[in-house]
């Protein structure tokens, strides 16, 4: 499967916003977006008015990339969220906010989103109790994730539980930090998603 392998950090210069792709990097002052925040190249300095199809289209590509997600993969969460009750933008967050890579990242059990998901798919946390090695899993209200006891001395691991007092845990989710496990009390709302997204854009460019 074809999966991005250069830079992280051209991605959140390229789409104008922080993405958060670098771990703990990118709350210091090595962050590449804070140090050149404009796209990369040779012609990123310049200015130039964008039309409404490209702010849809960098919005879809902001929040594929954020979420480390395929063309095909994404496309397929919005039709499943374009046919769920409710607001289409809203579900398609939602989706993507429930997925268990996600939420072992925002837990604060991995650094980044691909390191959460490579640590899922080697096998070091439990769901409900059940070992489990798919990244893509939805989470529902009331399910816990622990990690396997002879996982949690992973030095990436005691890296990311020490980062997560700077960057926070959302309240739809409780942590038990010594007890190296988390619960999803809630789904979250739209208000509990409080990365700048427009997913309206999204919409919008998916609905041509």
């Amino acid at each position: 499967m074809a999966r991005y392998t250069e830079a992280k950090c051209r991605i959140c210069r390229r789409e104008a916003t922080k993405n958060f792709l670098k771990g703990d990097r990118c709350y210091t002052d090595k962050c590449a977006f804070e140090r050149r925040p404009y796209p990369p190249g040779q012609h990123g300095r310049r200015r130039k008015k964008a039309s409404d199809y490209e702010l849809q289209l960098r919005e879809k590509q902001k929040v594929r990339r954020m979420y480390g997600l395929l063309e095909k993969q994404f496309h397929r969460y919005f039709k499943q969220a374009d046919a769920q009750k409710g607001a289409t933008g809203t579900n398609l967050l939602r989706l993507l906010e429930m997925r268990l890579d996600n939420v072992v990242y925002r837990m604060g059990f991995a650094n980044s989103r691909d390191q959460a998901r490579q640590l899922v798919r080697h096998g070091h946390f439990l769901l409900n109790g059940n070992k489990v090695d798919i990244p893509s899993i939805q989470l529902r209200s009331g399910d816990t994730i622990s990690i396997q006891e002879d996982s949690r001395k992973i030095p990436a691991i005691a890296e990311a539980r020490e980062v997560l007092a700077r960057r926070g845990c959302p309240d739809w989710l409780q942590v038990e930090s010594e007890q190296f496990a988390g619960e999803v009390k809630a789904v979250p709302q739209r208000e509990d998603i409080t990365y700048p997204v427009n997913e309206h854009l999204i919409v919008e460019l998916y609905s041509k």
